[in-house]
Order: structure tokens, then C-alpha cells, then sequence
């Protein structure tokens, strides 16, 4: 039985870079003032035990823990007070990236983020009642079986409301719309030499109170 991804085709899935101190840091970026806002494409959606197909010339693919947001209702211009409000639930979502296309390759980071498969979502979606505080999550990912990144959300630089009432003011949020919150430190560029995903690697992900995930790498056919 597959299990897929427990929304398909949202609106929009927009995602926040850098929002975690110590990523900043060793990405070399520094600490954005504002939230670095870029999409993903709806069509690299998956579920979350789905293989992730690495592309047909990469050499840079790399992997990135993050909590997902679901916005519950349409909405526009929300305050921070009222943020939380909008909010469906949660999930695990991997921002799989392609490193090279997202920075040797001109353009926006659009264009390292979207390839097919590159966002397995799930496994389910915990309603917002069920989470007391999204700002104090223990996450982490494992490669074959080795801890890569281990930290907690509340290194967000930006929280999850100020990140809901930021995109607010420049867009629609429309329900079923997934917003990835940004990555901790631990990201297979960020390490010295940088490491990045190959054929039959094992990918694992969790985050408290919102299941686990596990990938398999493939290379493209």
C-alpha cells in the first residue's frame, strides 16, 4: 500500500530560507532581516515513503528537514495576534534541493527546489488543536542512519506567526495552501566537504508529534 501525500495540489507551496540562526550561519548568508520568500512547484509533491529521484545531471542534490504550516481558510492582511487562527494543522515536508541549479544556475531558487519528488509531504496532517506550541518541536533527519540535523524550532528566526502574517501582506493564503518554514543547520552543502544525496541513500525525518518519514534516493531513469 502507498501512502501519499496528505494534500496533492495546493494553491501554492511557499517556502522560507534561512530561517533557522545556525543554518544562516553556515550557509555564509548571514541573518536575513525580513523572510526570504521563494515557491516550490506543486508538482514536486509526493508522499512522504515515496523514493526521491535525484535529476537526470545533478551532482548537488541535498536534503532539508522542515515543519510544514496548513493554512485552514482564505485570508488576507493577518495580524501576528491572529496568525495561529488561520492555521489547519502540521506536517513534515523535505525540501529536497538541488544545490547547483539553486545557486550556478541564475534565477531564482525556484529553479533548485521543484524537480519531481522533491517535496515528500506527510504522513498525515496533525490538526493545529493537537499542537500546543509550533515553536517548540524537536526535529531531525538522519542519512543512512547517521544524524545529520537535530534541532528545534525555536532557532526560527522568524516564528511561524510573524512567517503567516509576513506572506499575508504580499499574497492570498488559500485553504489547503503549505507553507515550509525554513531548515536547521546540518544541510549537506553547509559541511566541510559538502556532502550530497547518491543512489541508495536512505533519508529519515522526524519532527515531535508528527510521525516520521523515510526516503529512498534513485537515480533518474
Amino acid at each position: 500500500i502507498r501512502l501519499g501525500a496528505p494534500i496533492c495540489r495546493p494553491s501554492k507551496m511557499v517556502c522560507i530560507g534561512l530561517n533557522y540562526k545556525k543554518h544562516a550561519i553556515e550557509s555564509g548568508m548571514g541573518i536575513p532581516e525580513e523572510p526570504v520568500i521563494f515557491f516550490k512547484s506543486t508538482t514536486a509533491i509526493v508522499g512522504p515513503y515515496d523514493n526521491v529521484i535525484i535529476p537526470n545531471d545533478s551532482k548537488k542534490t541535498d536534503w532539508e528537514v522542515e515543519l510544514g504550516v496548513i493554512i485552514g481558510e482564505n485570508c488576507q492582511y493577518v495580524s501576528e495576534k491572529d496568525a495561529l487562527s488561520v492555521v489547519s494543522g502540521y506536517c513534515i515536508v523535505n525540501d529536497v534541493s538541488e544545490r547547483s541549479y539553486q545557486f550556478d544556475r541564475g534565477g531564482q531558487w525556484i529553479k533548485g527546489k521543484s524537480a519531481p519528488t522533491f517535496a515528500p509531504i506527510g504522513p498525515f496532517i496533525v490538526t493545529a488543536d493537537e499542537i500546543e506550541d509550533p515553536q517548540n518541536l524537536n526535529m531531525k533527519l538522519s542519512v543512512n542512519g547517521i544524524t545529520v540535523q537535530k534541532s528545534n524550532t525555536s532557532d526560527m528566526i522568524f516564528k511561524v506567526t510573524e512567517i503567516i502574517s509576513h506572506l499575508s501582506n504580499f499574497m492570498a493564503l488559500r485553504q489547503g495552501d503549505i507553507i515550509a518554514t525554513g531548515t536547521p543547520e546540518g544541510v549537506g552543502v553547509g559541511m566541510k566537504p559538502p556532502m550530497f544525496l547518491k543512489e541508495g541513500d536512505i533519508m529519515e525525518l522526524e519532527i515531535d508529534f508528527l510521525g516520521s518519514q523515510k526516503q529512498t534516493v534513485v537515480a533518474f531513469k
